[in-house]
Formats: C-alpha cells, structure tokens, sequence
C-alpha cells in the first residue's frame, strides 16, 4: 500500500542459473506482479476510508496526515499496535478472509479509544509465504471494513512475500493506529473507590485464546465445516470467526457528550483480572458480580466442551464484556441508556472499593456456564 514490497526470504542454498537469463525472483517465490495487481485492486477499498484529514491516494512512500484538518487544536498523539493471533489459522483453513482485518482493526483502535483518543488513521503488514490476489484483497476489504466502523483512515501498508518464513497458504497480520485526543482530556482520570463497573457486551470470543480455542475444536472431533453446535445454522468455522466488537463510536459519543467517563478498560488477553486493573489506582479495586455478565454461548460451548475450569475462562477470555466504562453511580444509569440508544448492549456489572490486602479484581457469584 503505502509501500507495497515482496520480500523473498533466504534459505542458505546454493545460487544456480535457472535458465538462459539466470535465476529470477518469480522463479524465488516471490511474484511482484501479483503485489502490483493487490495494490490497484484494493485501491477503491482504500479509498472508502477516507476522513478530515487524510485524503492522499496509496502507493507513495509513506502515508500523510492533517491534523489541522482532523479538527484538533492542541493534540496528543496516541499510537497502538496489535495483531490478530492465532484465529488466522482458523481463517487460513476455512478460505474465509473477510473477518480477520476488522479484528486487526479492532484491536488496535479499541486501545485507542479507551484512552480517550479519536483513531485518525491505520496501517497494516501482511506476511505470507505466497502472495495469492483474491486472498489479499479480501483481507484489506476486512481491514477496510474495520476503519469504516472506526471512522479512521486507511492510509498506507506493507505486503511482504516470504516463502522461506512462511509455508503454503499461511499468513500474518500486524496492525498500526495512531489516534489524538485533545490535551488534558486523555482517560483514566480521577477513578475513586464507590465508581461504578458499566459492562458492554462482546461479540463472541474476539482476537484472544484461539490456541485454546483451536485445541478444544481438535479435542470435539468437529471440523469448521460442521455446524456450531453453540450457533444454528453457521459452520463452526464462521461462528468463531465472528469478528471483534469495535467499540470506537459509541465510547466516543459518551466523551462528546461530556458525560462522565472516568476510566476505560478494553478487555482482552488475561481478560478481566489482567486487563482491569491497567485503569485502577493502587488503592483501589473492582469487584464485579459474575452474575450480572451474560456469557455468549460460545464461551459455554468452549467451557463445556473443553472442561475448562471457571478461573481460566475469565483470565483466558472476555467470557461476554468486550469493554467496561467507569463511571460514578449517580451517571452509571444514564450511560447505560446512551450505551443502549447506539446500539450497544451495556449493564452495571461492578463497582469499586478500597483495595486494602486483597486482589484488584474480585468476583462474586460465577459465571453462567
């Protein structure tokens, strides 16, 4: 995109002519006429992106940004990087591309967002061991997508073909966003035992754990191709498959609305007890009541199936809340009802109290599994 190369990889061997001309890349592995095609296909994908701010056209050297444009007047900047982990595997065996770049997004501007910073603009890294055409432009259409729901722009990007790193129709994914948030106005602020937890829901398992995930699949006796046995109707694979919850807009609405956000936590890896306490004083600790949270049926599947003991579902998982907002209480109902009104599905689900000797996050009750 930005700066679309073909890196072949080395393999030590012996250089041999392979013809009358010599050995060529093509005859390497790696085809940049494939990624001159990618590159003019994914164009028009590009291009549905744009925002205040960022208008050039991809193909240069590097992507451009206007900051003045964007609106800001004294930014920060706020930079975020992330991957999708091992759920491409599940992409790569199914043929299914469309889904792993709005996780690639998502991961990264939902970092973002909880810091209280607008994502202005992404790039992205793909790795494969061959560049196939039809694949790669169904994954940018993905990561396209992804900046769509964020209202960010897809500004630039790197395709590297390395068929000694990567073998057959494996790939990778690396997202970058950066996003601004005007001076004095970045989260958490001012987070005090008696605030209240507000949950919003998850869309399934997200980008964290499918290397257990996968090894509970393996353990079933099920192929993706097989109906979810959590989900009607959808392969197995499609089911898990169900891209990240991108939380950017309505977070951003509460902060434009001037309500009272204190703290955001994105929940992701290590899931609640990791991810929670990034926000907290030293002070003070979250207790949550596991019987407000309403586990997708994913998680009950993968419980179930795998035998797989509540402690670890909740440090492994999301286990059904994607985000949690700290508010104080008096406002704790007004932004579950702003929450609701975009489309989201939010409830209290905690609140905080001194820390004294104990745990930052504790639990009540369980979990619905």
């Amino acid at each position: 995109m930005a700066e679309d190369r073909q890196d072949g990889g080395r393999d030590g061997t012996a250089a041999r002519p392979a013809g009358p001309q010599g050995m060529t890349y093509a005859e390497a592995g790696v085809d940049i006429d494939a990624g001159n095609a990618m590159v003019e296909a994914i164009k028009p994908l590009v291009r549905a992106t744009r925002r205040p701010g960022a208008d050039a056209e991809i193909g240069g050297f590097g992507g451009l940004f206007d900051l003045k444009a964007a609106g800001f007047v004294d930014p920060i900047l706020v930079a975020a990087n992330d991957g999708v982990g091992t759920k491409v595997k599940i992409a790569v065996e199914t043929g299914i591309h469309d889904t792993v770049g709005i996780d690639l997004v998502a991961m990264c501007v939902n970092d973002l967002v909880v810091q209280g910073a607008e994502p202005l603009f992404f790039l992205d890294y793909l790795a494969t061991g061959r560049l196939e055409a039809a694949t790669g432009t169904a994954l940018v259409a993905g990561i396209a997508e992804g900046c769509r729901r964020a209202g960010c722009a897809l500004i630039g990007g790197e395709t590297a073909e390395m068929p000694g790193v990567y073998q057959g129709a494996d790939y990778d994914l690396a997202g970058f966003a950066v996003g601004a948030a005007e001076r004095g106005t970045l989260l958490p602020r001012d987070v005090a035992s008696g605030d209240v937890l507000v949950g919003i829901a998850s869309s399934g398992v997200h980008s964290n754990g499918f290397s257990l995930v996968r090894r509970i699949v393996g353990a079933s006796g099920l192929s993706y191709e097989d109906e979810a046995p959590f989900a009607p109707g959808e392969t197995l694979g499609r089911a898990l498959l169900e891209p990240t919850r991108i939380y950017v807009r309505p977070l951003l609405g509460l902060l434009k609305e001037g309500l009272p956000v204190k703290a955001l936590a994105h929940i992701t890896g290590g899931g609640l007890p990791d991810n929670l306490p990034r926000v907290l004083p030293e002070d003070v600790a979250a207790r949550i009541d596991l019987a407000a949270i309403d586990p997708p049926p994913v998680f009950v599947w993968l419980a179930r199936s795998g035998g797989v003991a509540e402690a670890e579902m909740l440090r492994t998982f999301n286990c059904g809340i994607g985000m949690i907002v700290v508010v104080p209480a008096e406002a704790a109902e007004t932004v579950c009802a702003k929450l609701a009104e975009a489309g989201e599905r939010a409830r209290i689900v905690g609140a905080l109290e001194p820390r004294g000797d104990g745990e930052p996050v504790r639990f009540d009750n369980g979990l619905s599994l």
